[in-house]
C-alpha cells in the first residue's frame, strides 16, 4: 500500500481537525508537526502550548516549536532528515521561505479558507461576511513565496446562510478544510493531482481586522452593512458604538419597521432600543454596557431610562 510522509505546520484550534486527519489516515505517515512557541495566558499569565501542540502531547506525536522556521538551524536539519514527500500548512503563522519550500519532493501545500484568488490573507473568513457574499469555500494551493499566490490544487464551497456569524462559518470551514484535505490526499495517493493558476486580474485582500473595525457608524451605514459588521465580527474583535460616550458593545441587531428615525436617532419604545441608519431603523437587542454583563435591550432599558434623560449615538 502506497504511503507518503507528511510534516504539517500550525498553530491554533483551527489546525486540529485536518492535523487529526493526517495523523489517522492510513496511508500518510505523519513524520512531524511544527508549531508556534508557547505563550503566556489566562490571568496567571502561565505559560500555555497551542492547541496544535497539545493535541500531538495528548497523540504522542513528534512536534518542534520555533519563533523563526527559516532561521531555525536545528529545524532545517531535522526536516532534512525528514525527507517528507509534501509539508501541509493551516494557519501556521509564519511565512515559509525558500530554504523550506523547497525541501519536500511534492511541494508545500497550504489550506486558505477562501476560493482564491479572492481575499487572499489573514480574515478571508470575516471579509465574505462583512461583503454579504453568499458563497465562500476551502481552496489548497501549492506555496509560493509571494502571499497565497500558487497555484489551486484542490477547492471547496460553501454556502453563507444571511444571519450567520463570524464564529459558526469558521466552524463550518474548520471542518470543511479537513474533508477537502482528505480528497487531497486521495488525489496525491492516485497520482491524480491537476492543478490551474489564479486569476491575478480577480486579486482581493482580507488584511488583519483590529478592534477598531467594529466601530458601528449609524450616520455613514444602511441596515445590511452594519448587519454584516455585526456579524462577521462576531465573537472576534467585536462591534460596539459609543451611547452618551460610553461604551456599548454591540451584540445581536434586527430590523425595525415604522419607527422611522433619522440616521443616529436613538429611541427607547416598547422596551426596545432603536436607532436610526441611512435606511432604515434598527433594534440592538443584545448588548452590553460597560461594566455589565450582555444582556437584552429590554433588560437594559429601565437602568439606562434611570440613568439618562436623553440619548446620543456615536
Amino acid at each position: 500500500m502506497k504511503k507518503l510522509k507528511a510534516v504539517f505546520f500550525g498553530t491554533p484550534d483551527f489546525s486540529c481537525p485536518s492535523l487529526e486527519l493526517l495523523a489517522n489516515h492510513p496511508q500518510i505517515e505523519l513524520k512531524l508537526v511544527i508549531s508556534m512557541p508557547d505563550r503566556p495566558a489566562g490571568r496567571g499569565q502561565k505559560l500555555q502550548s497551542p492547541p496544535v501542540i497539545t493535541y500531538c502531547k495528548d497523540n504522542k506525536i513528534k512536534f518542534y516549536q520555533t519563533e523563526n522556521i527559516n532561521k531555525d538551524e536545528e529545524l532545517l536539519k531535522l526536516l532534512d532528515e525528514v525527507d517528507a514527500d509534501f509539508y501541509l500548512v493551516l494557519a501556521f503563522a509564519q511565512f515559509l521561505g525558500s530554504k523550506v519550500l523547497n525541501k519536500p519532493k511534492l511541494g508545500c501545500f497550504n489550506i486558505h479558507t477562501s476560493l482564491l484568488p479572492k481575499y487572499r490573507g489573514a480574515a478571508p473568513i470575516q471579509y465574505a461576511l462583512l461583503n454579504g457574499d453568499t458563497e465562500t469555500g476551502v481552496s489548497i494551493q501549492k506555496m509560493v513565496k509571494k502571499m497565497d499566490a500558487g497555484d489551486i490544487v484542490k477547492e471547496s464551497k460553501l454556502n453563507i446562510a444571511f444571519e450567520e456569524t463570524g464564529g459558526q462559518l469558521y466552524t463550518r470551514l474548520k471542518l470543511a478544510a479537513s474533508l477537502t484535505l482528505n480528497d487531497f490526499v486521495t488525489d496525491m495517493l492516485n497520482d491524480e493531482v491537476t492543478s490551474y493558476e489564479q486569476d491575478e486580474s480577480k486579486v482581493s485582500f482580507a488584511p488583519t481586522l483590529k478592534k477598531e473595525d467594529g466601530h458601528i457608524k449609524f450616520l455613514e451605514n444602511d441596515f445590511n452593512t452594519i448587519h454584516n459588521q455585526v456579524r462577521a465580527l462576531k465573537p472576534w474583535p467585536g462591534t460596539y458604538c459609543f451611547l452618551n460616550d460610553k461604551r456599548l458593545k454591540v451584540i445581536e441587531i434586527s430590523k425595525y419597521d415604522n419607527a422611522g428615525l433619522k440616521p443616529g436617532e436613538v429611541k427607547v419604545a416598547d422596551n426596545k432600543i432603536l436607532v436610526g441608519c441611512t435606511d432604515s431603523t434598527i433594534r440592538l437587542n443584545m448588548i452590553q454596557l460597560e461594566g455589565k454583563k450582555a444582556c437584552r435591550d429590554t433588560d437594559a432599558v429601565n437602568g439606562l431610562t434611570n440613568k439618562f434623560d436623553s440619548f446620543k449615538i456615536s
